[in-house]
């Protein structure tokens, strides 16, 4: 008679070293600073849909829409090399919480002034170039404070969830802009931003500095303010990658454009309309931190999956015949922008080393941020010369060579290295 394995004799299942997505929400700090990091995003982005659609207000031109877009992240390619070396030296907390005083600083100024109705759009765009250059040393701050929040045990999913939460507020933001914009007008945004700025300083005073686990500094030094360059330049997957987002941040992150003009040209419902569309993208976006958190990393086949996916669906919601079918593409956007940009993020983040992290992260955010700024001066040019659809489908179908050119560099380069290994 056989016999019978018994409960015990059983080997035990395995389990995996690697933390679960959730884990780092056990960590005091991690929870506040999570809301500080999607409280703050909505925010800023609130400001920026705010400052964009009162420039449409003021000049009724895409094209200086797209020169406010401009003024918000092209400080970013000038003062972030320097931004990534500031967050690598001194306190991360202390820099966020200037940077978010400045800000609140900025929505109680803009809102007082766009309620008077004196304000002009030199005004609007000093604003956003003043934001431009605080959030060029505010983020990197955010995205490599989680290093001390967290320390090693936990870091991947928690610089996954980071990001995702990150990337689920800018989107989140301009939708809650747009409905505060057709309730109550831009200075509502604008206060609202400020509101929010407090909150975020309140959350960033309750953390437990006794409980971070501070990382090695830099020596200070001319030399180490390139030494970020030098670094990705040194890893050409880590380069490609970086060079993707720029590259989708200025053929695809041109919503603020190109939303404002198909609510205003194309469907005519005006800031309804815009904040539905912000909205319905917010929602989208919200499935998309979700499955990107749930993923963990993808791989870089997977990131530039998601980018061409990306592409794909900002030229399919341009071709929409009707307003509920291109509502529902919106849907599909917002889901794979937060899939490409979370994933992208936390793949850069990962491979850089604790000490250089924010140099690093200062080179990827202006790059990606920049390429915005490009884009959204690209969209209203091709939104005034060609009408807004063939603006969404050449920047969708450039988006989509874009992830093409890399996909197949990142292969040739991988080609490459394994001949050399077995060489």
């Amino acid at each position: 008679m056989p016999l019978r394995r018994t409960r015990s004799a059983q080997a035990p299942p395995q389990r995996s070293n690697r933390p679960r997505w959730f884990h780092p929400l056990k960590h005091h700090n991690y929870r506040l600073f999570l809301a500080m990091q999607l409280a703050g995003s909505l925010g800023v982005w609130m400001q920026r849909l705010a400052q964009d659609w009162l420039v449409l207000q003021l000049t009724g031109s895409p094209a200086a829409v797209g020169a406010a877009v401009a003024l918000q992240f092209l400080p970013m390619l000038v003062v972030g090399p320097f931004a990534g070396l500031v967050v690598d030296i001194f306190p991360k907390r202390r820099i966020m919480m200037v940077c978010q005083s400045i800000m609140v600083l900025l929505g109680l100024g803009l809102a007082a002034w766009a309620a008077s109705g004196a304000i002009t759009v030199w005004v609007v765009y000093a604003s956003c170039m003043a934001l431009g250059v605080t959030a060029a040393v505010d983020q990197p701050a955010r995205q490599v404070f989680v290093n001390e929040v967290v320390g090693d045990a936990a870091l991947r999913p928690a610089i996954g969830l980071n990001n995702a939460l990150a990337q689920l507020g800018g989107m989140a933001g301009p939708a809650l802009g747009g409905i505060l914009i057709a309730q109550a007008g831009p200075a509502a945004a604008f206060a609202s931003n400020a509101v929010i700025g407090l909150v975020v300083l309140g959350l960033a005073a309750g953390i437990r500095t006794h409980e971070l686990h501070p990382g090695t500094s830099p020596e200070r030094g001319r030399g180490q303010v390139l030494a970020g360059f030098r670094y990705v330049r040194e890893r050409p997957r880590l380069l490609l990658l970086i060079l993707l987002a720029g590259l989708l941040g200025a053929f695809g992150m041109n919503g603020p454009v190109v939303l404002a003009a198909f609510a205003q040209d194309v469907w005519h419902n005006g800031a309804e309309g815009f904040g539905l569309f912000n909205m319905v993208s917010a929602g989208g976006a919200l499935a998309g931190a979700l499955l990107a958190a749930r993923l963990g990393t993808m791989g870089r086949k997977g990131i530039v999956a998601a980018a061409g996916l990306f592409g794909l669906s900002q030229l399919v919601a341009a071709l929409m015949p009707t307003l509920g079918l291109f509502v529902a593409m919106l849907a599909v956007v917002g889901t794979m922008t937060l899939l490409f940009l979370t994933s992208a993020a936390t793949a850069v983040q990962l491979e850089a080393g604790p000490a250089i992290r924010g140099r690093v992260m200062a080179l990827y955010l202006p790059l990606l941020l920049g390429g915005h700024a490009c884009g959204g001066l690209l969209a209203g040019w091709l939104t005034e010369q060609f009408g807004v659809r063939t603006g969404l489908v050449a920047t969708g179908a450039l988006g989509m060579l874009s992830a093409a050119v890399v996909g197949f560099l990142l292969w040739r380069h991988a080609r490459r290295t394994a001949a050399a290994t077995r060489g």
